[in-house]
This record gives C-alpha cells, sequence and structure tokens, in this order.
C-alpha cells in the first residue's frame, strides 16, 4: 500500500542510499529503515555522528544522499553552498531536551543544578551537537553556565553523552528525551524535561544532498519519512511534530 501511494515499484527503484543521521535519532531511524527496507526493497547504509560533524563531512565530498540533522542551520547551509538540492529540505521531527541521572533520586527539577557542588555535568560539544547548543542555552537562561562549566564534562555526540550518565562517569547530563523514551530500553532513573523556552526549538531537519539526486530511492525515503508510519514510530521515542 505504502509503495502505491509513493507511485514507485520496489524492483524498479531497488537501490542502496547513504543516509547521514544525527545520533540522537539514529535508533528511531533503524526501526524506521525496517519497514521501508520491507516495503520498498531498498537498502539504507547508515553513517551516525554529531550533526556538526556530518555537514563537515558532506562539505569535503563525502558520499552521502541524504542527510539527517538534530538542526535547521546545517541543512540551510548546505542548501545554500549547492551541496544541499534546493527544494528538499523539511523538519522531520522537533526534540526535546531532558536533564537526566541513573540515580532514581538525584534529580528534581531545575534545583538539581543551582545545588551542583560536586560530580560533573554531561553535555554534548554545544559546537557541533544542537542538543549540547541547547543544553548550553539553558544553563545561559537560567544563569548557571559560568557556575557549572567547571563541572562539564563533553562527550562528542548526544550518544557518547548518555554513556557518561549512563556509567555514572557523570551525575546527571542533559540528552535527548528521544534516548530515555527509547522503547527498546525504558532507562530508569530520574529527569527534568527542559522547558523549550529555555532554548532555542531543535527542529530536525531532513534534506536531500547532491550525490543522492539521480538516486529515486533516496527521494523516496524521504518521502517515506512524512508517512503516518514513521511519524508513529518517532512518536514512541518523544518526538513531536510542526502541525502540533
Amino acid at each position: 500500500m505504502v509503495i502505491c501511494l509513493l507511485g514507485v515499484s520496489a524492483s524498479a527503484w531497488a537501490e542502496d542510499v547513504h543516509v547521514a543521521v544525527a545520533s540522537n535519532f539514529l535508533n528511531p531511524l533503524k526501526e524506521i529503515v525496517k519497514r521501508y527496507e520491507k516495503d520498498t526493497g531498498n537498502t539504507l547504509i547508515l553513517i551516525s555522528a554529531s550533526t556538526g560533524k556530518l555537514y563537515a563531512q558532506a562539505r569535503h565530498g563525502a558520499p552521502f544522499d541524504i542527510l539527517l540533522a538534530a538542526d535547521a542551520k546545517r541543512p540551510a547551509l548546505l542548501e545554500q553552498e549547492g551541496i544541499g538540492v534546493k527544494g528538499t529540505r523539511f523538519t522531520y521531527a522537533i526534540g526535546a531536551l531532558v536533564l537526566w541521572s541513573a540515580d532514581p533520586k538525584k534529580i528534581q527539577g531545575v534545583g538539581s543544578l543551582k545545588k551542583m557542588d560536586k560530580s560533573k555535568l554531561a553535555i554534548a560539544n554545544p559546537k557541533t551537537a544542537p542538543y549540547g547548543r541547547a543544553a548550553e542555552q539553558t544553563l545561559e537562561r537560567l544563569g548557571l553556565w559560568k557556575k557549572l562549566r567547571p563541572f562539564l564534562v563533553q562527550g562528542e555526540n548526544i550518544s557518547q553523552t548518555l554513556q557518561f550518565v549512563a556509567t555514572e562517569n557523570a551525575g546527571l547530563g542533559f540528552v535527548a528525551k528521544s534516548q530515555v523514551e527509547d522503547p527498546r530500553f525504558r532507562l530508569k532513573g530520574s529527569r527534568w524535561e527542559v522547558p523549550a523556552s529555555l532554548h532555542d526549538p531543535v527542529s530536525q531537519q531532513a534534506i536531500l544532498l547532491r550525490p543522492g539526486q539521480a538516486k529515486p530511492a533516496a527521494k523516496q525515503f524521504l518521502a517515506y519519512l512524512k508517512s503516518s508510519a514513521a511519524k508513529t514510530i518517532m512518536q514512541s521515542y518523544g518526538y513531536r511534530f510542526l502541525e502540533e
């Protein structure tokens, strides 16, 4: 049914598509990919890292067909630079930031940050990871950035940031809501969902890149990402959409 709705033939378009995906979206994408590959016969090859690193690699000629970023800034830049295909950029999900600890009694709202006098606070690198930038903005707007900088430990991406907290190398950390909502793990501990007013929106955008322009399957997957089947999976990880 999905194939018919998209107006394609699975056998005619069977080909490999290279998808560069921000770390926070890797696990939900794996679930989406299972359904997509079953429905279409195409194969997606996933490359995951921080949005900033994927952007730099795309600029330097990495053969990505699609970028699924964790922000709107890098896809827009790729479009302006002629690496992204004009007219293909869209917001596929809105992410949320969560302060999380493996200790079920550790986090009690913003007060947990104000009371910090030891331990470590994990965030993703604000220069390359949009969720890290959102964490930095949150601390700045709470007036806590200077106070807590000595306690910070930075992950290269949001996945490494989660590992710091899960292994208790950091007492608490700012991670993506999709990570703690992952249906396969349902991480225990304590958490505080950061109000959206404390940071810029985490608008996660997709864009078709120049190497994928000649691949019908790449365009087909971007259409599939907008389908109700894909959105249902995203919602199970705590993502929202622009129309909500």
